[in-house]
């Protein structure tokens, strides 16, 4: 019998509903401080949040981390990064995702970063890179498999999330926000919804967010537009993706998801695109619980025992 999805649903039903541009209010959390276990039936989850896990402009970074509760064996990690245009949003919108995984045997953790328009690309990239880099510094304190982590993103969160999979430290994006000695290469990569190709044409109801993330326009900073854009950084090296898509989306064109399966193709990386017919920038209910549970059937695959993960 599969789990029940209640924790997943909780997580991510308000978040996905907001998405690129109108994120939901953060989902407070009972425990806010200190670290401590949280008992989950037979199972038990080890929460810790607000740690600081680097630097970004002089503003201390911060993450929630759940975990299994029992120590002496190592887990996968997932990083989960939340929507919001890269301008808003909050990690505690996905706390209860993170413990979900948690109890699925991840060590998960749900990331800040800095919002523009204050702070344009490539901030919010070198904050989640600093966040992956911190996780492999701090392996053998979270019983964490350094060679095993995956990130999964909503929107602008699954931008990032890409980013992750795609980068290399010789693209220069790794920002110095702490942990230099470490990769912040991540071995997996699940997208809901996220752009994946900048130097294309936006919808009008999103192209000024892009706008304001990137600093400019295409014709005023179009390095920035390259860079910012994974399918450009794509190479045979880098994570497995699984992408989802609304066929429907009016802020991001589905067929961003198809350019980004078709480069990955190209390049020999695993992975599938599914396009949901007739959905939009998100979606609830029994298809936001039947494709998170999808996303973890593909971390399962390709970050646990038994899989052999990408360099």
């Amino acid at each position: 019998m599969p789990r029940t999805m209640t924790g997943f649903s909780l997580a991510c039903s308000a978040m996905v509903v907001a998405g690129f541009a109108l994120p939901a209010p953060a989902q407070v959390t009972a425990a806010r401080t200190g670290e401590v276990d949280l008992p989950a039936g037979a199972e038990s989850v080890r929460w810790t949040p607000d740690i600081t896990y680097g630097k970004g402009g002089g503003l201390d970074l911060e993450l929630n981390l759940a975990r299994p509760a029992e120590s002496g064996q190592s887990h996968p990690g997932i990083v989960i990064i939340h929507g919001g245009a890269w301008r808003a949003g909050h990690r505690r919108m996905h706390d209860e995702l993170a413990r979900e995984l948690a109890k699925r045997g991840y060590v998960a953790a749900t990331v800040s970063y800095r919002f523009c328009p204050e702070y344009v690309f490539p901030a919010q990239v070198e904050d989640v890179k600093c966040a992956v880099r911190y996780l492999r510094a701090h392996a053998a304190e979270y019983n964490l498999d350094p060679q095993r982590i995956g990130a999964i993103g909503f929107s602008a969160g699954a931008h990032l999330s890409m980013m992750l999979g795609t980068l290399d430290a010789a693209d220069g994006l790794e920002g110095e926000g702490g942990w230099a000695d470490q990769s912040s290469k991540v071995q997996a990569v699940v997208s809901f919804f996220g752009p994946a190709d900048f130097i294309t044409d936006f919808p009008a109801e999103s192209s000024r967010l892009v706008l304001e993330f990137l600093g400019g326009t295409a014709e005023e900073v179009p390095d920035a537009y390259r860079r910012a854009s994974p399918l450009t950084h794509v190479d045979s090296g880098d994570a497995p993706m699984l992408l989802f898509h609304g066929t429907r989306d009016n802020l991001v064109q589905w067929s961003q998801s198809t350019a980004m399966a078709e480069a990955l193709t190209q390049a020999g990386v695993p992975g599938r695109v599914e396009l949901l017919i007739g959905r939009g920038h998100g979606w609830m209910g029994a298809e936001l619980m039947r494709t998170l549970e999808a996303a973890v059937a593909f971390f399962d695959e390709h970050l646990k025992a038994g899989s052999k993960a990408r360099p």
